[in-house]
């Protein structure tokens, strides 16, 4: 194990993360909060300080003979120690005086989760609730792509780094060179961002809460500035403008590219593509009629929250315009079942991802053949490519994990009193990194009620599912420790 260059590395990341609390501290001295201030102060220090001593001390850290190992290991740690850093201003301004809540929030932020232990939102002060939808942002594309994107010094392997990473069983490279590729994906990332900004101020928001939002819809993550989170706003135009970014950021970043550089046709091929957008079309349809004449009085103003609701939930981005527990039982169900669906492979929404679902759908179809035609040979395609064997194998391994990791979250939230519904879809939407669920966690309701217990395994459980089971529980087999 190369350690000293996995303490660097942290170290670099630690210095990226003190550099935006420079600017949340310029926000606080803006609006004068003296405790916000003095919190990021003080984390600027901190961060700043271990940052430099680390960067000094193995500055002649060697890195040639990166092994996966290594990789996977740096992973893990630069997101636990992003959060680590990432929680010192909400804890030392006093905004969340327990050190347990300020860590949930924090990495509920940069697993671009949602779930919040927040009961008073618009009471804090404005520099941290910026910085608080900014950890959303940054986790999005994730820290460690970051660091490959702007500083090439690391100079390891970055591709493997970004497998270790990136939602999805593949990754599809852009550009021949990894750093190259990261760059490119934060364009595109910056691109959504000051597109939706200027969108949602034209909609009557000031360029805070358009900031804020947007930080929110284009990393899937679904802080909001506001104790009702969108429905503050009632406004139909801002809605939709949400819906169609988050549908954006549920895609494939690589198909963003192809998009951007005139490649239509490989676009129109995609097989993930058409199961996402099909599963949105006949979900939100589904849903307008049973609310049509029911919840609401039109089809359009059906439509409208059908449409956020069923683009927060497959997105796992966690934003809510309506109280979809008044809904009819049906339209519940289907968003009860878009919790196991989540984005595409390669965006920021988290979730089992389409493109499993779709590659197990057909490994099941495959299998009845087999049954008919025993010595039959028969293949999966997507997108017009043959499936691996080994990448059957590994959806399929992911998909039992997930639903292990589901059962055994729950019945540690169990534990906490929580009824059947509650228990499960908290660790739903921990493990896929929703954010709002059904019972106690619904979307009037957040997750301040859990002992800190319950709230530590759910923090696992969020950066569990934000790093795709395997990148973390491979940490904890006898055989990667092994020489």
């Amino acid at each position: 194990m190369h350690y000293k260059l996995i303490l660097k590395t942290i170290a670099i990341i630690q210095l990226v993360i003190a550099f935006f609390h420079m600017v949340c501290a310029g926000i606080a001295f803006y609006y004068n909060e003296s405790e916000a201030l003095m919190g990021f102060a003080v984390s600027i220090t901190l961060l700043v300080g271990f940052g430099a001593f680390f960067i000094i001390f193995y500055r002649q850290t060697n890195p040639d003979n990166v092994s996966t190992k290594d990789c996977f290991l740096l992973v893990t740690l630069s997101w636990l120690a992003a959060s680590l850093g990432g929680s010192l201003p909400f804890y030392i301004s006093g905004a969340i005086p327990s050190y347990t809540d300020a860590f949930f929030e924090t990495i509920s932020g940069f697993s671009t989760t949602g779930a919040s232990i927040l009961t008073n939102i618009e009471g804090l002060p404005l520099s941290i609730l910026f910085w608080r939808s900014l950890t959303h942002w940054l986790g999005g594309m994730g820290i460690v792509v970051l660091a490959v994107a702007i500083l090439p010094l690391l100079g390891i392997g970055g591709m493997q780094l970004i497998k270790a990473e990136a939602p999805g069983p593949t990754v599809d490279k852009i550009t021949p060179r990894i750093t190259e590729t990261a760059k490119y994906l934060w364009y595109i990332y910056v691109l959504f961002t000051v597109s939706e900004t200027v969108l949602l101020m034209f909609g009557g928001m000031n360029l805070y809460d358009a900031l804020t939002h947007t930080f929110g819809t284009v990393a899937t993550g679904g802080f909001s500035t506001k104790n009702s989170s969108v429905s503050h706003f009632d406004s139909a135009y801002i809605d939709w403008v949400i819906t169609i970014f988050m549908i954006f950021a549920g895609i494939n970043f690589a198909l963003h590219f192809k998009l951007l550089t005139g490649r239509f046709k490989s676009i129109t091929k995609d097989s993930e593509l058409k199961a996402y957008l099909a599963i949105i079309v006949i979900a939100t349809l589904i849903i307008t009629f049973s609310l049509s004449g029911t919840v609401y009085d039109t089809f359009t103003e059906s439509l409208r929250f059908a449409a956020f609701q069923v683009a927060t939930f497959i997105t796992t981005t966690g934003f809510a315009t309506a109280n979809y527990e008044n809904w009819p039982s049906l339209a519940q169900i289907i968003l009860f079942m878009l919790m196991f669906v989540g984005g595409c492979a390669g965006s920021t929404g988290g979730g089992i991802k389409v493109i499993r679902l779709v590659t197990l759908l057909k490994q099941g179809i495959n299998e009845m053949k087999y049954l008919v035609h025993p010595r039959g040979i028969f293949v999966i395609r997507l997108s017009g490519q043959t499936v691996k064997k080994d990448i059957v194998y590994a959806v399929s391994g992911f998909f039992f994990l997930y639903i292990f990791l589901l059962l055994v979250v729950t019945m540690i939230v169990a534990t906490s009193h929580a009824d059947v519904l509650t228990a499960f879809t908290t660790a739903l939407s921990t493990v896929g990194n929703i954010g709002p669920g059904f019972g106690m966690i619904g979307p009037t309701e957040n997750y301040a009620f859990y002992p800190d217990y319950v709230k530590w395994v759910l923090s696992a459980a969020m950066i569990i599912g934000r790093l795709e089971i395997y990148t973390i529980l491979v940490l904890f087999t006898p055989m990667f420790w092994k020489k």
